[in-house]
């Protein structure tokens, strides 16, 4: 389809100098560029990543070290156990 544009000067000049470096016609440079220009314009504005904010939790209260060890025994355990049922 044809149409008028109005295209900036130096937006021209630059749309030319890809379609001699390409050796596309430059029609054909100026259908692309609209196509990225418009799949980019869907796609709205890009949001910098979600950050949730950093929190203190404070000093624990509690030493975790020893519950930590009687999990890590009775989990050793447990595994004992069902190897020897499997003989």
């Amino acid at each position: 389809m044809r149409t008028t544009l109005t295209i900036d000067d130096a937006l021209l000049a630059d749309l030319k100098e890809t379609a001699h470096a390409t050796g596309e016609p430059l029609k054909a440079v100026v259908n692309r560029a609209l196509r990225i220009g418009l799949e980019g314009l869907r796609r709205g504005p890009r949001r910098p990543p979600f950050q949730p904010p950093v929190v203190s939790m404070g000093v624990p209260r509690v030493d975790l070290t020893a519950a930590l060890r009687l999990a890590g025994e009775l989990e050793d355990e447990e595994i004992a156990r069902k190897l020897s049922l499997r003989k």
